[in-house]
């Protein structure tokens, strides 16, 4: 209903109801049915565009366009589509462009196929609704198109899941294709905004996500570690932190704790912050953990430690202890075994390994950078004989 003088809705209550954990499960359930129907709306509607512009991008490709017709035909192509759908945007020359370019950058690598069909089967596996989702997409809406499409590179489905516009960026941006799928399924699993697919490009997180030293494979079982591995990064980027020169781990531990919001997103998706400098008790003895986080995905508990300093392999023992230390007095049956990360201002990659060895629990050591040092300007007086002081600064 509707107040026709204040325009406002009116809520009329229910009467002669009541509302038991049924209904509340079930009321629950259309919730969930119905964002499912609006994410399935929104994937179809995005994977038929998708799959016009790979298909347009192919005929440009396959049908060898400039050597037929010129070198102004997608030109040509862009004014008469713009003239038979003007109310249409997407048919700039610079967009048709980029179809032909995105086509080609797949359609054109031989590892293309097998890289592919492996991250299909790596996302089925690790997103059962995604794979659902996809699975329906394919049954429902693309096999005949598909078909058209011919042998030379079909339309990946879960291509469906990225707008185009992050494609775009994604081709342009990326020197491989396993670099570009890398961030495709970056963008599908966290997603990731155009904004953040371009920062992540630039902090050229392909090469530095899960390149840490770690002995997960070892410590871990098989999909746990490869997890693992793929949530740390080789080196951390606190360049939304300023510091003195000299500062040590307490002012290091402050200056995250208090941007904690930025460091959570630099850590990745899944981390949950519980706390900084932890209490746990040891045989009576008081210990403190420098920065505890729980990762979602993982279930489990990280124990970070922070060193302002470059790796020094004893720093491998205290965080064991650390680790240890959660595993028994914190994590619960059902938890995974906690991991230990070493953060550093610099490392040696054989001091790191030689330190693992021995270690039966699972850590990883990265380093970090780009921080912005504070320089602190001291003044002295040059001369007093004015009333205007001249002064000059001296370096401290």
């Amino acid at each position: 209903m509707i107040d026709k003088r204040n325009r406002k809705p009116i809520i009329v209550s229910s009467h002669d109801v009541h509302l038991d954990i049924d209904y509340v499960r079930w009321i629950h359930n259309v919730k969930e049915r119905f964002r499912n129907a609006q994410i399935k709306a929104a994937v179809k509607v995005n994977s038929e565009q998708l799959l016009f512009n790979w298909q347009l991008g192919r005929d440009l490709v396959v049908r060898k366009s400039e050597e037929r017709w010129g070198r102004g035909i997608v030109e040509q192509l862009s004014l008469d589509l713009q003239h038979e759908f003007p109310d249409v945007k997407g048919f700039s020359a610079r967009n048709l462009w980029n179809m032909k370019k995105w086509y080609s950058f797949y359609a054109l690598a031989e590892e293309s196929y097998n890289l592919i069909h492996d991250l299909e089967n790596r996302l089925n596996l690790d997103n059962p609704k995604l794979h659902q989702l996809g699975a329906e997409i394919r049954e429902n809406e693309l096999p005949e198109k598909l078909h058209q499409v011919g042998a030379e590179m079909p339309f990946p489905a879960f291509f469906g899941f990225v707008p185009w516009r992050h494609h775009v960026e994604i081709v342009t941006r990326c020197a491989s294709i396993d670099e570009a799928l890398f961030y495709i399924q970056k963008a599908i699993e966290e997603e990731w905004s155009r904004n953040a697919l371009i920062d992540c490009i630039k902090a050229n997180l392909y090469h530095n996500a899960g390149a840490a030293n770690t002995n997960f494979s070892e410590r871990l079982p098989g999909i746990q570690g490869k997890m693992a591995q793929e949530i740390v990064k080789d080196t951390y980027d606190l360049s939304f932190i300023s510091l003195p020169e000299g500062y040590d781990e307490t002012a290091l531990e402050s200056a995250l704790e208090k941007n904690i919001t930025r460091f959570l997103l630099e850590l990745g998706t899944g981390f949950a912050f519980i706390g900084r400098q932890k209490e746990i008790v040891v045989s009576g003895k008081t210990r403190k953990i420098d920065m505890l986080f729980y990762h979602i995905r993982l279930k489990c508990y990280i124990v970070v430690e922070l060193k302002a300093v470059s790796f020094e392999p004893e720093f491998a023992g205290k965080l064991n202890f650390y680790v240890n230390a959660v595993n028994e007095l914190i994590r619960t049956p059902d938890e995974n075994p906690t991991i230990g990360l070493l953060i550093c201002k610099d490392k040696d990659q054989t001091e790191v390994q030689w330190a693992f060895q021995g270690i039966q629990t699972p850590m990883g050591v990265a380093s970090y950078d780009n921080i912005r040092l504070e320089f602190l300007l001291y003044y002295i007086p040059f001369s007093v004989s004015s009333a205007n002081l001249r002064c000059f600064p001296l370096s401290p």
